[in-house]
């Protein structure tokens, strides 16, 4: 038994290349385009039940290694297409399926005008991520440690002047994340704010974004985001720029500036 697992949905006028696509899925049939209209491919393949299918799926969800073993090939999937100029790709989340090729295609056809606008908005760009985290930051020569302090009164003191100081640097450090970020959004067609943090993060960042960047402004915005990260760097924060990648955030059809 199969089922119909789908990586994305492509823009072309003519049937894209399927020579030299990633292999997939482990266990899966090799990608294949499935034509939907005149212009519209979806990238597919057929994965087995025994792995993929609903109840061994909840199983193998547990397997943190397994589960992203299987977000990489998905990822190297939709990758080969998006990364192409000549294409506009919407991505699929990890573990779209249809039980047929036909369900999948009636799916689409479902939504071909929220899929058309979703398509004229990402067309021509691809996503950037940035994220800014604040770095430890050594103690200052002559700074007082609490532990050490002398007597109550100035160990009182001493764990004050460190709690101060610290606030001060996560103020300093979120201030320019913030501002790097607004800035940075200026020379993108969307930006928007990633709010899925596990709340059980050890170190969460400053800030994690996402910007929907037109070809065009790539040497721009690259050249922008290293200015970005000597401002942050001086105030104590570290900037991570990651990209291009597929508009995973940017196909749900909200806006956030």
């Amino acid at each position: 038994m199969s089922g119909i697992y789908l990586y994305c949905i492509v823009r072309s006028a003519r049937k894209p290349s399927g020579s030299r696509v990633p292999s997939g899925l482990p266990g899966a049939s090799r990608p294949e385009l499935l034509p939907v209209g005149r212009s519209l491919w979806l990238v597919v393949a057929d994965v087995p039940l025994d792995i993929y299918g609903s109840e061994a799926l909840e199983v193998r969800l547990a397997d943190l290694q397994w589960v992203g073993g299987v977000a990489l090939a998905h990822e190297r999937v939709v990758e080969h297409f998006a990364l192409r100029s000549s294409l506009t790709v919407v991505p699929m989340k990890l573990f779209t399926m249809f039980t047929t090729r036909e369900r999948a295609v009636g799916d689409v056809e479902a939504k071909l005008t929220e899929i058309a606008g979703v398509m004229r908005r990402i067309s021509g760009a691809h996503e950037w991520g940035l994220r800014v985290t604040q770095n430890p930051g050594p103690r200052r020569r002559g700074e007082s440690s609490p532990a050490r302090a002398a007597s109550g009164v100035a160990f009182l003191a001493a764990r004050k002047q460190a709690r101060d100081l610290a606030k001060h640097a996560k103020l300093a450090a979120a201030e320019s994340a913030a501002a790097a970020y607004q800035r940075l959004a200026k020379l993108a067609r969307e930006a928007r704010v990633r709010d899925d943090i596990p709340a059980s993060a050890a170190t969460p960042p400053l800030l994690d974004a996402a910007f929907l960047v037109p070809t065009s402004r790539r040497t721009k915005f690259t050249q922008a985001a290293k200015r970005e990260a000597a401002v942050c760097a001086r105030a104590g924060a570290q900037v991570t720029l990651s990209g291009p990648w597929p508009a995973y955030n940017f196909v749900d059809g909200s806006q956030t500036r």
